[in-house]
């Protein structure tokens, strides 16, 4: 009885690991996002341009990441907004591997939805 609880707190331990890693990582892409947003705030407050003509903006990923190579402060702006979402989608995602280990097959059945959906309303605000 003894080994049988030493391996589920060794389990319970990793899991917890792994928990922990994923908020530091979750704290680290809010701080760099929220870095990368206020730089670019203060590139459009200290030249007045967004980097695009009259009233243009990038709505494609690829648009977005062509005026981040420019230094265009809008496209560095939307490029902090992008990776504050997805975040919380990489929590979401690696929660499907912590259930997976936990084994627990209704969790991961719920994640894998919630994931599913979130991919699709990333797409569908990408086509609107």
């Amino acid at each position: 009885m003894v080994d049988s609880t030493n391996e589920l707190t060794k389990e319970h331990q990793g899991i917890e690991d792994v928990e922990l890693a994923v908020s530091k990582l979750l704290r680290i892409g809010v701080l760099i996002s929220g870095t990368i947003i206020t730089i670019g705030l203060i590139l459009f407050l200290v030249t007045g341009k967004s980097g695009y003509p009259g009233h243009s903006f990038p709505t494609r990923f690829g648009d977005i990441l062509h005026g981040l190579f420019a230094l265009k402060s809008y496209a560095i702006i939307l490029t902090g907004l992008f990776l504050l979402i997805l975040t919380p989608v990489f929590r979401v995602f690696v929660s499907i591997f912590v259930f997976w280990k936990e084994k627990d097959k209704l969790y991961v059945v719920i994640t894998i939805i919630v994931f599913i959906i979130l991919m699709i309303s990333l797409a569908l605000g990408k086509a609107g």
